[in-house]
């Protein structure tokens, strides 16, 4: 009808803000992959994420160097630290008179299960949100296992906003944060989702690569040989390697219980 007024349709997360950070950098084509899923839930949208790749940088803090704060645009802010200072800045500088409602880490270039997730600066955004009280979750997407260095970020942009409203109507306990990883595979070829635990990596397919510079001194590389294990089901490991979402709650609390109470019947 001419001259009728044109309505856009409301976002699911109208009204929340929701903060986005990474490991991989201000400039990583998963951050963008991550502001495409974010601004399907919302239109109050933050990034703050480190200035460089800070893959493999855990939960580390700067705490010997000052941090340095860029801004990009009004919404978008670059940090010269570790993923875990990128979300503590934004939480108590560029937020601190509105904390967002929601953290969303990554989308990390390649999965983060099994150790992975002790390593990972993707999860440690995650960790470092649920620490400061707002629920986090972290993302990435699996490549590789064809050979192939292309990441298929399409997948996890078009399944994301679906499981994160529905993570989100469920719920989880403040102390848990929630790791989502998509696999190696195209959107609509992802045979579905499995609530996952996490698993354990083949440790024999760590491995450490001796080079040799132009002065003849040896340098060395670590890594993981790109080679499936045989996982139990019900990890994320299996989960990933069969072509499903893998979703795994994870704990803050790293206490082993059953350890502690033989411990207190030891030491009594």
């Amino acid at each position: 009808m001419a001259g009728a007024k044109r309505t856009s349709k409301k976002l699911p997360l109208a009204g929340k803000r929701i903060l986005l950070s990474n490991d991989d950098g201000i400039h990583a084509p998963g951050l963008k992959a991550l502001e495409k899923i974010a601004r399907q839930l919302s239109d109050d949208v933050w990034i703050v994420a480190p200035e460089t790749e800070q893959s493999g940088a855990s939960h580390s803090l700067t705490l010997a160097d000052p941090l340095r704060l860029r801004k990009v645009n009004a919404r978008k802010f670059a940090v010269s630290g570790t993923p875990s200072d990128s979300v503590m800045m934004a939480l108590r500088h560029v937020l601190k008179d509105k904390a967002p409602d929601l953290v969303l880490s990554g989308v990390n270039r390649g999965q983060n299960i099994a150790d992975d997730v002790t390593y990972s600066g993707t999860i440690a955004a995650a960790m470092e949100g649920t620490i400061l009280g707002v629920p986090s979750i972290a993302l990435s997407q699996a490549y590789g296992f064809d050979g192939k260095q292309n990441v298929k970020w399409a997948t996890a942009e078009h399944h994301a906003p679906k499981l994160i409203l529905q993570l989100l109507k469920e719920g989880w306990p403040k102390e848990v944060l929630i790791n989502i990883n998509f696999p190696d595979v195209a959107h609509d070829h992802v045979k579905g989702i499995e609530v996952t635990a996490q698993g354990r990596r083949d440790q024999s397919l760590v491995k450490v690569e001796e080079r040799i510079d132009a002065r003849h001194r040896p340098y060395y590389w670590i890594g993981f040989e790109a080679k499936k294990s045989n996982p139990p089901k019900g990890t994320d490991l299996h989960a990933i390697y069969n072509g499903f979402i893998s979703i795994t709650p994870l704990h803050m609390t790293l206490t082993h219980d059953r350890s502690r109470r033989a411990l207190l019947k030891a030491f009594g």
